[in-house]
């Protein structure tokens, strides 16, 4: 089993939170607890099953649409989410963020609107203005159990003819939020309402906490809808590229197939990929579930070192991801100027929150995915740069 404790140097690997701290943060010589890979190695049965598929020596062509892929990603669902998923059903793409994309153009138009929970993602904000789209917010507000969906709020948008798409992110990215069944339904139901299409993005599936457990929105689908996900943050393999999902109607299916085929020319997957999450999805449970462990120890460690310091804080883990969304907005610290802190005099990069939209103005993102050396190193710049501003 993998020792979760163990230091492995990235550096000089072309990894982008480590050799490309500077290209966000300005500078190479940081600390980095970024984007949302971890330092971990994968699970031993990915990096046999990889090693075997290399001495076989031959990477032609492939075909992601065949029994082996199909039965484990059904198995997976099955097992850990109790959901019977039609094979049939399941589609492919180089990522999750492409398969989006490529969702939001099938469904909408130049112009139209996306909703979307807000703090929300960066990449979602980039990829619906990127596609010439228009980013209708929703705000989550917040209470002393975690976070909320205004309800009436998200029906106002939703009953805008103007506005498409309902894109979802579940757990949500960067609250840690596992939705319940009685909002995913309430949700489910709005869209049927008004005729909303839905795009869930569920990468996060795998990293819920405690007694939060995660329902795919296969479960509680009323209208046209997309499910995408990958198993790259739950077993650490992004830069294998690949990620799958879910497209109920047939005939929007094929239309995603016909574009990533024939437009975008990108039917053959990456073979390591399709060997990563076979194995993973076969024969990786016991070691995610040893992830788990460790990652919720870790968030444990962030609540009481930031609340020891700061008990005005009162912080709590998340209930998903292993990505700490601090709020510090009682400590009335100048967002940029804490930034600035911790870049000059501590030498760390943390995520500011202002990445994620006007509401996560106050807060900073913290990738707890790492060894808890690093982490105790990471937490301790954060109360100094705090306690340096107050």
């Amino acid at each position: 089993m993998t020792d979760f404790s163990q230091v492995i140097d990235r550096r000089g690997t072309w990894c982008t939170q480590w050799d490309y701290v500077a290209d966000r943060f300005g500078s190479a010589d940081l600390l980095p607890f970024t984007i949302s890979d971890m330092d971990f190695t994968t699970a031993p049965c990915v990096i046999d099953a990889l090693s075997q598929r290399l001495q076989h020596g031959v990477f032609g062509y492939s075909r992601w649409k065949n029994d082996e892929f199909l039965a484990a990603v059904a198995g997976w669902y099955q097992r850990r989410f109790g959901s019977a998923i039609d094979p049939q059903s399941i589609v492919y793409g180089p990522s999750v963020i492409y398969m989006v994309a490529e969702m939001i153009r099938q469904w909408s138009a130049v112009g139209d609107g996306i909703v979307v929970h807000t703090p929300a993602y960066d990449a979602f904000f980039k990829t619906i203005e990127g596609n010439q789209r228009r980013v209708a917010p929703v705000p989550l507000t917040q209470n002393a159990g975690g976070w909320d969906c205004d309800m009436a709020a998200l029906e106002a948008a939703l009953a805008d003819p103007r506005n498409k798409i309902l894109l979802l992110c579940s757990p949500h990215n960067p609250t840690g939020k596992v939705w319940r069944r009685d909002e995913l339904e309430a949700m489910a139901a709005l869209c049927e309402k008004h005729g909303v299409k839905v795009i869930s993005d569920e990468i996060h599936m795998d990293m819920t906490w405690g007694d939060s457990r995660h329902l795919p929105w296969c479960e509680v689908a009323r209208t046209p809808w997309a499910l995408f996900t990958s198993g790259s943050k739950s077993f650490n393999i992004p830069a294998l590229t690949g990620a799958y999902g879910l497209i109920a109607d047939a005939a929007d299916r094929e239309q995603y197939l016909q574009a990533l085929k024939n437009r975008d020319g990108l039917s053959s997957p990456s073979v390591p990929a399709l060997v990563a999450h076979i194995a993973a999805y076969r024969d990786g449970e016991a070691w995610l579930d040893a992830l788990r462990g460790y990652l919720q120890a870790n968030m444990r460690y962030i609540a009481d070192a930031l609340n020891a310091a700061f008990p005005e804080l009162g912080w709590q883990p998340p209930e998903a991801t292993y990505l700490a969304w601090i709020d510090l907005r009682t400590l009335n610290i100048d967002d940029r100027l804490l930034q600035k802190v911790l870049i000059e005099q501590q030498k760390v990069a943390i995520m500011p929150g202002y990445t994620y939209g006007e509401e996560g103005n106050g807060f900073v993102r913290l990738n707890a995915g790492c060894p808890r050396g690093k982490l105790e190193k990471g937490v301790q710049a954060l109360i100094n740069a705090l306690h340096a501003l107050r």
